[in-house]
């Protein structure tokens, strides 16, 4: 640790006097250099990564779910080098009392604890962690406390099991990558999902970038760290940091524009998820808001939101707000839209008589027809189906003529279709949801 401070405090200061302004068209254009396609999941990665050094309660926390060699990791991992290598934290794999006896920085004897430091870190686990350690984690990850005690059990040779106190300080940027679409419903309000693609496009332009890399490592990295972009985006991390911005303050007309901008988004009705996602917007708004402070006003020691950062902040939300809603990780929403929906409709497209379900032969069919690639049963049985039954987007029910066999349905076609036949169908009137007074809603502690 105080090797880290001597390092940084030799290291020249940051002019920053060529910082122009940085939204999201820029970050995904310099990002693009090492990472092809995935649009919205690598800006998403960039901001979580930078939230570490945002002020307090701004830090996100990102899962990262898709399928085996799909680039889940790869893309975390990339981001995370253009971020000061002391403040990352990397973990292939933890049990769910090895990382606080590991990571205990400091033993402070007078209260007879230890203590781990994760303000201003960037916590990345590149798999899932153990499904104990994410419950141990639940305060931290929505920052309940800037202070959290626990308690944990210790085995030692001379005592056997013994208390050990923890005692955690700070709100650490936390992603992890998993090819496990089923999380809990607690984990999954506190993670934004995110998923690399599996386009052929993208898989395309990512093998031709690994040929060019691996052909001669050297001087492709010469080249990469080269760009001057990249190193201008390197040096813009650096100064984010060294600036120690302790408050960004949204004033009343880009709070407007904000809540605005929510409710316009929100599809059926409040939820109580939607208090969880507003703070990801604030924190999105903020974090743009930090990355060009130096083209924004200031109010005493606070930073002033502009109109472009939340503008801004709604292109990222854009992108990914609706997997957010369902609870799904985006490429599941993806394989729902591009195989399921797409399959069933083709089989009931000239039914008027009783609704076909899918088999999940037929399933597998399509996904194989769609992405040229197997799934196997078990998959889509364990994993997929599941996920998209407990989303609400289909219902499974026994087959008739064979009890043993489960058909899969779309949960709103009877709805649709009776609605194209008839004219018209009555609706929930959502109206009085949709007007809901949100003026009161305190942004800053969302």
């Amino acid at each position: 640790m105080e090797q880290d401070q001597i390092i940084e405090e030799q290291l020249p200061p940051i002019d920053t006097s060529g910082f122009a302004p940085l939204y999201f068209a820029d970050l995904e254009d310099i990002l693009s250099l090492t990472i092809k396609k995935d649009r919205y999941s690598k800006v998403l990665t960039f901001l979580v990564c930078l939230s570490a050094y945002a002020p307090d309660k701004c830090q996100l926390n990102l899962a990262f779910v898709s399928p085996s060699s799909s680039g889940k990791s790869f893309i975390p991992m990339e981001i995370a080098q253009l971020f000061p290598e002391q403040d990352l934290k990397s973990i292939a794999y933890c049990s769910p009392t090895a990382f606080f006896h590991d990571h205990s920085d400091e033993y402070d004897k007078e209260n007879n604890q230890y203590v781990i430091n994760l303000e201003r870190k960037i916590l990345l686990f590149l798999d899932q962690p153990h499904t104990i350690l994410l419950q141990h984690l639940r305060p931290l990850l929505s920052h309940d406390a800037k202070s959290l005690q626990l308690k944990v059990t210790d085995k030692t040779m001379k005592y056997g099991l013994k208390t050990k106190n923890i005692k955690i300080i700070g709100f650490p940027a936390v992603c992890f990558c998993s090819a496990n679409p089923r999380m809990d419903s607690q984990e999954k309000t506190r993670f934004i999902l995110a998923s690399a693609e599996v386009s052929q496009e993208k898989i395309s332009q990512s093998i031709d970038e690994k040929i060019l890399k691996e052909s001669d490592v050297r001087a492709y990295l010469a080249t990469v760290n080269a760009d001057p972009k990249r190193k201008l985006l390197k040096d813009r991390i650096q100064a984010v940091k060294e600036s120690n911005i302790k408050d960004i303050v949204i004033l009343q007309a880009e709070r407007e524009l904000t809540l605005k901008m929510f409710k316009e988004r929100i599809k059926g009705g409040l939820k109580p998820r939607h208090q969880r996602d507003i703070g990801k917007i604030v924190s999105f708004v903020k974090l743009f808001c930090l990355l060009n402070q130096w083209n924004r006003e200031s109010k005493g020691l606070s930073l002033l939101v502009h109109q472009n950062d939340v503008e801004q902040a709604f292109v990222l939300w854009d992108g990914i707000y609706e997997a957010q809603e369902l609870d799904l990780p985006p490429y599941i929403l993806d394989l729902y839209r591009d195989v399921v929906e797409k399959a069933f409709l083709k089989k009931n497209q000239n039914n008027h008589n009783a609704v076909l379900g899918l088999t999940r032969q037929e399933i597998l069919t399509t996904h194989y027809e769609v992405y040229g690639r197997v799934m196997a049963d078990f998959y889509l049985r364990q994993q997929i189906l599941p996920v998209l039954e407990a989303s609400g987007l289909v219902y499974q029910e026994p087959d008739d003529l064979n009890r043993r066999k489960m058909l899969v349905y779309l949960t709103d076609y009877d709805k649709k279709r009776n609605s194209e036949s008839d004219g018209g169908v009555e609706h929930e009137d959502y109206g009085d949801l949709f007007n809901q007074d949100l003026s009161n809603l305190d942004l800053d502690s969302a």
